[in-house]
């Protein structure tokens, strides 16, 4: 087992590394910026270094930096988190050519997954359902254009290598395709330095859904469950639950056990996440996320496993603790991520936190590395917290999630949680029919 770990990362993520390291009796490392060295990962990793100033260019991005601070502080392993670097193949290249463990995939399933055409072949192959669409990447408005003609509109044109809604354009008018091919190739440039794009049909209204998987380095592979993740604004999402309250025992497991198998043939190492649009009882593959995700405590709450301490194990070759056959899911959990933002416009809100109160009871749990007193730098995401609750069944669980909102105190910043008040109490949500559409429709609705 590690001895010490270096978080490659910041914020809550940070701090949720750091509590597994010490519960597993490991060193940890925060690196932080200038804009962070009042961090609360900061003030509870056991050593920190300062790698740079505020720009994440020249901090958080800054591999020499951290590749630097890694070997003066003589970790064993370095972890990603989520955010910054942690689904760069070059990065979990160089962290490994450097004698470092990476606490992750190997560089080359962070690259293939990371490929949303390489992504969506390889697991076709290995007998994913997927949106139907191009062959590959598009290239020319010629090609873009026989596509169309062979599937029919609207369809939707993506980013090979994007994700959160940028490079991505729908296409409901074989007019407007040129123009919009042509814009959705300039965002994925401009993004990820890839213009690479290509082409599927566009679902109508269709449930986001995904599969946490977790494998090993002795051929062992599992599924722990889905989280439904339709609660979303411009592709980013906002709520998350588990189990969906859509889907069938024996729609879950079928999903479920596909998704396993399809890592487990894969060879894949560690921690993942296979996310489906689903419509009309059907599940198409989208995307393979190649590290943690935001929203693992969910799958946490609802299995009493510690993702993070899993991760670890498996990255120091060890076997997976999780077996099948001891597996099981209780009650329901749901995760609301509480931004520094205006609740009506979404701008921004980056500031002192001059009150604090954390909500608590039953089931509550408050992911965040603020504090009274703590200033909020306006340099990353505005992401400030998570606030995840667990009850026996979804109409609990909501209830819980109320009163736990109410108890929570943050001033001095505006923040989301009224948004969230709002959102409960919607028929559609208590009802479960939501879509990934239909928050912005309703939010259009309300704010004529």
């Amino acid at each position: 087992m590690f001895k010490k770990i270096l978080i490659a990362n910041r914020g809550e993520i940070a701090l949720r590394i750091i509590r597994a390291c010490r519960e597993m009796d490991i060193l940890s490392v925060a690196i932080h910026s200038t804009a962070d060295a009042n961090s609360m990962a900061v003030r509870l990793a056991d050593e920190s270094v300062c790698i740079g100033p505020p720009p994440s260019r020249d901090s958080y991005l800054n591999i020499p930096a951290i590749l630097s601070a890694a070997a003066l502080t003589g970790v064993d392993a370095i972890h990603p988190g989520y955010g910054f670097l942690y689904e760069n193949a070059e990065f979990a290249r160089m962290v490994e050519e450097h004698g470092f463990a990476f606490i992750g995939p190997t560089p080359e399933h962070i690259e293939k997954m990371g490929d949303k055409v390489m992504a969506k072949q390889t697991v076709q192959a290995l007998g994913l359902p997927v949106v139907p669409g191009s062959d590959g990447s598009v290239e020319t408005v010629e090609e873009g254009l026989k596509v169309i003609k062979g599937m029919g509109l609207p369809v939707i044109i993506k980013a090979a290598s994007g994700g959160g809604g940028k490079g991505m354009q729908v296409v409901n008018n074989e007019s407007e395709f040129e123009e919009l091919f042509n814009r959705a190739r300039s965002e994925a440039k401009v993004n990820f330095g890839d213009d690479t794009v290509y082409i599927e049909k566009f679902l109508k209204d269709p449930k986001h859904i995904e599969i946490q998987v977790f494998g090993d380095t002795h051929g062992h592979a599992i599924h722990l469950g889905e989280r439904d993740c339709s609660i979303q604004r411009r592709h980013q999402k906002l709520i998350e639950e588990g189990p969906s309250p859509v889907l069938s025992e024996q729609q879950r497991d079928e999903i479920g056990s596909l998704a396993a198998d399809t890592i487990r043939r894969m060879g894949y190492r560690g921690a993942g996440t296979i996310e489906f649009l689903y419509e009309d009882d059907k599940f198409y593959f989208m995307e393979m996320n190649t590290r943690i995700q935001v929203e693992h405590p969910v799958t946490e709450m609802i299995t009493g496993i510690d993702l993070i301490a899993e991760q670890i194990r498996v990255a120091a070759g060890e076997e997976l603790t999780i077996k099948k056959d001891r597996l099981r899911f209780r009650g329901h959990a749901i995760e609301i991520r509480i931004n520094a933002e205006d609740p009506d416009t979404f701008m921004p809100s980056p500031g002192t936190i001059t009150k604090f109160h954390a909500p608590g009871g039953l089931g509550v749990r408050f992911d965040s590395a603020i504090y009274q007193g703590y200033a909020i730098p306006p340099h990353y995401d505005s992401m400030v917290g998570k606030l995840i609750v667990h009850g026996r069944n979804r109409e609990e669980c909501i209830r819980r999630l109320k009163r736990a909102i109410r108890e929570t105190v943050i001033m001095g910043i505006k923040t989301t949680l009224p948004l969230h008040e709002w959102i409960l109490q919607q028929d559609e949500f208590l009802s479960g029919e939501y879509s990934i559409k239909w928050l912005e429709q309703a939010l259009n609705k309300k704010n004529k």
